[in-house]
């Protein structure tokens, strides 16, 4: 099993419109310079997840029409992850997973149809026959992008309960303990915000928006708290991933567009942006902090890219590593 610090490394593949090999296995020096150590050949894992006991990975096979789940046994020391079983993903162009934190359900976002999958995972960590298909209906007011439900990113919350945007609906669908679907139905965001990666801290949800650049802030029952810009620049922006810092003071959000990390200082619902750096590469797709090393996967330009932090803020410049159309970046 890599050790941590070891990276893993997912993106497109040709047959999903990308150029990268599959999964890649990188490990960083001392200086920060990542070294590649192994490859595993997979179709289009573009979001890759650990099992939170076993030696487990997960990632999704992000394909049109029937997309697909893989598990891999994680590789010893600096050996490839190693394929062990292919599954549906129940719906189209699935591009996010989440695993309970006991290891018992795993949830699967499809982009392409909206539909959420739900596998029950035995004590081995394989996914169990009869998975659970939840799809979805809906619009938003974008004539483009939300002409149908688009589910994009599932995370379990500290209650238990599955959470799942939907950025083709502007929604927040629920998912009681032992996928069940919530009796008071989904929680509506803001029109038009497009909701994409989400996170909770301490009774708060922080939501990127694609679609208007912004990070909007919840509190517990899903009511609007505050909203910022997730960047400074001028132009188009849409924002990808968000994540916290391990003390929880720094809120990070990567922002397609300017190909920029921003930085805000967290105090509760209230966002102050402290910094905006340069991504090291185009379309901030993903990103993984690790100690004092933030890993950007650029994806238009094919790379990794290792930014350090000084004081919890990104440094200009940084190591890169080449890797075909990055999409996730999972420190493990």
């Amino acid at each position: 099993m890599p050790r941590p610090g070891d990276l893993v490394i997912g993106g497109y593949t040709p047959d999903t419109e990308g150029s990268g090999p599959g999964l890649t296995v990188a490990r960083p020096d001392a200086e920060g310079r990542l070294e590649p150590v192994a490859e595993t050949a997979v179709s289009g894992p573009s979001f890759v997840a650990g099992h939170p006991r076993l030696p487990l990975l997960y990632a999704v096979l992000e394909r049109e029409g029937e997309g697909g789940l893989a598990v891999l046994a994680a590789g010893e020391d600096r050996a490839a992850p190693r394929l062990l079983a292919e599954h549906p993903s129940g719906g189209s162009l699935p591009c996010h997973l989440a695993l309970d934190d006991r290891g018992e359900w795993l949830a699967i976002a499809n982009y392409g149809d909206g539909t959420v999958t739900a596998y029950r995972l035995g004590e081995d960590g394989m996914p169990e026959p009869g998975p659970l298909t939840f799809p979805h209906e809906g619009r938003g007011p974008h004539p483009e992008r939300q002409e149908g439900p688009h589910a994009h990113m599932a995370v379990f919350g500290p209650d238990g309960v599955l959470y799942v945007t939907d950025l083709g609906t502007d929604e927040v669908r629920r998912f009681l303990p032992g996928m069940r679907p919530h009796p008071e139905g989904s929680v509506r965001l803001a029109p038009g915000s497009g909701p994409r990666h989400f996170l909770h801290h301490e009774g708060h949800w922080y939501v990127t928006g694609e679609l208007d650049g912004t990070v909007r802030v919840y509190d517990a029952s899903w009511r609007e708290a505050g909203t910022v810009r997730a960047s400074g620049a001028e132009g188009e922006n849409l924002p990808s991933h968000i994540a916290l810092s391990a003390d929880g003071r720094h809120l990070y959000v990567a922002n397609r567009g300017p190909d920029t990390v921003a930085v805000f200082a967290v105090d509760g619902p209230r966002l102050t942006m402290v910094a905006e750096a340069p991504a090291g590469g185009r379309w901030p797709r993903h990103f993984a902090i690790d100690g004092d090393r933030l890993y950007v996967a650029c994806q238009r330009s094919d790379v990794v890219v290792a930014l350090g932090l000084k004081e919890g803020l990104p440094e200009h410049g940084g190591q890169t590593l080449a890797v075909g159309t990055p999409s996730c970046v999972l420190v493990r």
